[in-house]
């Protein structure tokens, strides 16, 4: 759920934000730093640039160049990668809760005419749960979830967005 909605926020928002009109300012908003070890062992090292999104079978995907070094730890061989069109799948970590609120409120002390009144710090969280007979806690979070589902119009809106981006 969140990085779905974390993505999108994030096109956005670089979108409102007015980013100068440079190419490299739009591609930087969307080159996201990889790294990590393949099962072939060794090390990869490199930058993955989001080129649009796609729906297949039912579930959003992130298209994309990965371009980046892969060493080998034994030889210490360094090889480049460049691979056009790689799709990553846009996940939810969603569980069967849906957070509503979080609100946290710092320790107040209030004086009034004599009276004194002091309250700790108070902590709020309010989480919707779906499923069968749930009917207020289906509702939130189908509200909640409005823009978590992975479908062609999300797809459609955010690819807009990259296209905006990519012609800065």
């Amino acid at each position: 759920m969140y990085k779905k909605f974390a993505i999108a926020l994030l096109l956005v928002v670089a979108l409102i934000a007015v980013i100068p009109s440079t190419a490299s300012a739009a591609s930087s908003v969307l080159t996201i730093p990889v790294s990590g070890t393949p099962t072939t062992g060794g090390s990869f090292n490199g930058t993955y640039t989001v080129t649009g999104f796609v729906v297949n079978n039912g579930a959003l995907y992130a298209v994309g160049n990965l371009v980046g070094s892969l060493t080998n730890v034994v030889t210490g061989v360094v090889k480049s990668v460049a691979q056009t069109g790689v799709q990553l799948p846009v996940t939810s970590t969603a569980g069967s809760g849906c957070p509503i609120l979080h609100l946290e409120l710092g320790p107040v002390d209030l004086t009034l005419l004599g009276l004194n009144v002091h309250l700790n710090q108070v902590v709020l969280d309010i989480t919707a749960t779906s499923g069968p007979g749930n009917l207020l806690g289906n509702l939130l979070c189908d509200v909640a979830n409005l823009l978590n589902s992975p479908n062609q119009t999300l797809a459609t809106l955010l690819n807009r967005i990259v296209g905006i981006l990519n012609g800065l």
